[in-house]
């Protein structure tokens, strides 16, 4: 067996669980001295994100230490891509453990490339990843069980691991990649990381979350075939609102924790880590003024017309080439809009214009900082949120818009408004609320064709991560 499994090389695709924000999520590791580095949380947008980076990350490091000095079978490097050439990572960017959102989740996930293929001919594509899986995964569990403590504070753990495939086509030699995600319940990655044999492990993958190049796949240990995932009770389920494949992965790869990040998450999940929302309207089409309580108003209030559905998603994400491009592109227009927007729209320094995916569409990521402060006891997340989207937001998407770049591979903007609160005993940490929009209805909602509500009906709107409904008509 050990013949078929060679050295691989070959290309890149961006994580599944990071994005990212969340970001998901994003290189290798070349030496020891880099092999220990972690994300720093001063880098993470999403405040509840941030946090766990900063309560956790000694444990990070020592985690990211532990891996780095592991011997598996062939070289496995931390990474937040997957599918990397063996001759490019070193000096890439092998930070490859962090909290990100997935699927509307917490998630601790570790990323990483295991260079080595498997032959088409010779394994099944079960049998594939069952070897990646006691290979790769059960150690990196075992040390995930050592290092975190069991009370870790997320919801889930999950493991994305890249490897090649070899197979011949007409007398010609092929190798591509293909990419294994597991995502466990947090008590069950610990119940996984002590499981004595392969009895007990199956036991915890059927219950929990396991994809084959961003399918649902049924991981069977030690058996020719999987077994069918619509058969099987998983622990960890589907947000609704995302697509069945990937949200924030290369169009040829394992798809969707960005991640969020997402920036994962997140963006959701998974992608930038900031949380996805809709956005809101110009004075010329605003629906009444956003009141105070997330409370439905009498029978007698009329909600606002439901605006139509936004159009699917495409089923296959852009690349991360493709984004990468985009963003080299227009890099010095970007320069030039953080420069302005830090002059008028309340940009934050640390975070500047950027692309990424979100629900497989190419977006433009923004992060402003609303300076009105709120009274945390006396306002709600609905009130907070509709209150960022009339009166600071709305009033310059029109201008935010003419600023982004006129290109058919944007299709979204993402706008990251963070929240500040009056100074307490406690001083609380911002509130991340994040507005993601198709760009066709916003200049729809630009030019009065719309109104803020149906504008925000057909986005996204998400406090600290988490997704929420916002009707501005029922906010007292």
């Amino acid at each position: 067996m050990g013949r078929n499994f060679m050295p691989h090389r070959r290309t890149r695709a961006r994580s599944f669980l990071a994005g990212g924000v969340l970001a998901l999520c994003a290189y290798l590791f070349g030496s020891a001295q880099v092999a220990c580095a972690q994300v720093s949380p001063a880098e993470v947008v999403n405040p509840q994100l941030r946090q766990l980076e900063t309560t956790y990350l000694e444990k990070l490091k020592a985690l990211n230490g532990s891996i780095s000095g592991t011997s598996f079978p062939y070289p496995f490097v931390l990474s937040r891509y997957v599918g990397v050439d063996p001759g490019r990572q070193s000096g890439q960017d092998g930070r490859g453990i962090e909290f990100v959102r997935f699927r509307g989740r917490i998630v601790l996930k570790v990323t990483g490339n295991y260079n080595a293929a498997l032959s088409a001919e010779d394994f099944t594509r079960n049998q594939r990843a069952a070897r990646v899986f006691n290979d790769v995964f059960v150690p990196v569990l075992r040390l995930i069980g050592q290092e975190i403590p069991q009370d870790v504070a997320c919801e889930g753990i999950g493991v994305e691991v890249g490897y090649h495939v070899r197979s011949k086509q007409k007398g010609y030699e092929y190798e591509g990649k293909e990419i294994l995600v597991a995502v466990f319940d947090s008590a069950e990655a610990f119940r996984i990381a002590m499981a004595p044999d392969d009895a007990a492990r199956q036991d915890v993958l059927n219950r929990s979350m396991v994809f084959v190049d961003g399918q649902a796949f049924g991981l069977s240990l030690g058996e020719r075939d999987p077994l069918n995932p619509e058969a099987l009770e998983r622990s960890a389920p589907s947000h609704p609102a995302e697509p069945p494949v990937s949200v924030a992965t290369a169009s040829n790869a394992a798809a969707q924790l960005a991640a969020a990040d997402p920036r994962l998450l997140p963006r959701d999940p998974s992608q930038p880590v900031a949380a996805r929302a809709a956005a809101p309207g110009t004075p010329a089409a605003s629906a009444p003024p956003a009141v105070a309580n997330p409370v439905p108003a009498p029978a007698r209030a009329e909600p606002a017309p439901a605006a139509p559905a936004a159009p699917a998603a495409p089923a296959v994400p852009p690349s991360r080439e493709v984004v990468d491009q985009l963003q080299s592109k227009y890099q010095p227009k970007l320069d030039a809009f953080q420069k302005l927007g830090q002059a008028k729209f309340h940009f934050v320094e640390y975070a500047p214009p950027s692309f990424a995916v979100f629900q497989n569409r190419i977006a433009l990521q923004l992060t402003l900082r609303n300076p009105t402060l709120f009274d945390r006891a006396t306002t709600s997340i609905y009130k907070r949120a509709a209150k960022d989207f009339d009166l600071f937001l709305g009033p310059q998407l029109r201008d935010l818009v003419d600023q982004t770049p006129e290109d058919a591979l944007i299709q979204s903007l993402d706008v990251s408004v963070l929240t500040q609160f009056k100074a307490s005993a406690g001083r609380p940490s911002p509130e991340a609320i994040e507005f993601i929009f198709p760009l066709k209805a916003l200049r729809e909602f630009a030019n009065a064709e719309i109104t803020n509500q149906q504008l925000i009906n057909q986005g996204v709107v998400l406090v600290n991560g988490v997704r929420i409904d916002l009707t501005l008509q029922l906010v007292e």
